[in-house]
């Protein structure tokens, strides 16, 4: 019996994390760096994110650096994961994935999501609250209908370029997002791959309640999460180490810190509540050598039958990361 594996398209999501001794503007030109790495080992997309005054992450712009990642490739898909809709107007998110998609004909995905600002500083600063991600399924019905050219709230009012171009859209989500997805026909984007049990409940509840549509005719399912391969279990479990910290870190400190390296974590003196979240960070991610790395996949793909696993790995170390990418290419076999 062949491995689900072989049949599964793997991709990758960057979340343009800051490191110690690396700024955000050094973050944003990483990241294109590793779009390049990306495509070259044989990946389906590369997506970014979106992220509001956060110190750790750099990338605040999705639709900016997606432009710079797809103009430094030229095969790979490249798209947002996602633009979060409730922190702009449908119209000016219609607007911008036309151009990406006329400068980078058949490559541009359009993933979106629901979020709003992390602090009601934030929410103020965007002009936007709470509420606006109460009416996501609106916004996102509003901004297919820009390009679709279907909308007819304002009329004589056109999103150029985008009207009437194939631009693929993706709905991200950790629960009820997915019944949005559902309703809407649009592929789910879903993680993270620890949660198990609520992911899968989500997956159900989206393929129970598909719509067909123009977009898709049957459900999609993308599940995100880390993923870490080394050479032996405790170097793969190393790559995990700087972002299970920086997590800690934000949730006793409120304050998200850059990446540092690991072995500088490990010589650090914890609180008890900062070792206590520090630990279940480590816990529950796909990691380990090829062999064990292998397994667990199968595992997941098996147990959620996705159709693509959506990689998010953020660590210090970038050559370990390039080279847990590369184990990973091999053990999905992609080609390169």
């Amino acid at each position: 019996m062949s491995s689900p594996i072989a049949s599964t398209r793997f991709s990758f999501l960057d979340r343009s994390r800051t490191r110690e001794g690396h700024d955000g503007p050094q973050a944003l030109r990483d990241t294109v760096v590793l779009a390049r790495e990306v495509e070259s080992l044989g990946y389906h997309r590369f997506w970014v994110s979106e992220h509001h005054s956060v110190p750790g992450v750099a990338g605040s712009a999705p639709t900016v650096l997606a432009a710079a990642v797809a103009a430094a490739t030229s095969a790979i898909r490249v798209g947002t994961g996602g633009v979060m809709l409730p922190n702009h107007q449908p119209l000016v998110v219609a607007e911008q994935f036309g151009v990406l998609a006329s400068l980078f004909p058949g490559r541009i995905d359009m993933g979106l999501g629901r979020s709003v600002g992390f602090t009601d500083g934030v929410r103020r600063a965007l002009g936007h609250g709470k509420e606006d991600a109460e009416d996501f399924p609106g916004r996102l019905a509003e901004l297919l209908g820009w390009i679709d050219g279907t909308q007819q709230a304002h009329p004589q009012v056109h999103a150029r370029p985008a009207e009437g171009l194939r631009i693929p859209a993706y709905v991200l989500a950790i629960g009820e997002g997915a019944a949005v997805a559902a309703a809407a026909g649009l592929p789910l984007v879903i993680g993270d791959l620890r949660g198990r049990e609520k992911v899968l409940r989500a997956i159900e509840v989206y393929r129970r309640d598909f719509l067909p549509s123009a977009r898709a005719e049957r459900p999609e399912v993308i599940v995100s999460g880390t993923v870490a391969v080394a050479g032996s279990a405790e170097a793969a479990r190393r790559l995990l180490v700087p972002e299970a910290w920086a997590m800690a870190y934000a949730r006793t400190h409120g304050s998200f810190p850059p990446l540092a390296p690991a072995e500088e974590i490990e010589r650090r003196t914890m609180t008890a509540k900062e070792r206590e979240l520090y630990e279940r960070g480590l816990d529950g991610h796909i990691h380990g050598t090829e062999e064990q790395v292998t397994e667990q996949l199968e595992r997941a793909i098996e147990e959620t039958g996705a159709d693509e696993v959506l990689v998010t790995t953020s660590t210090y170390d970038r050559e370990a990361l390039v080279d847990s990418l590369r184990r990973l290419a091999g053990i999905a076999g992609l080609r390169h």
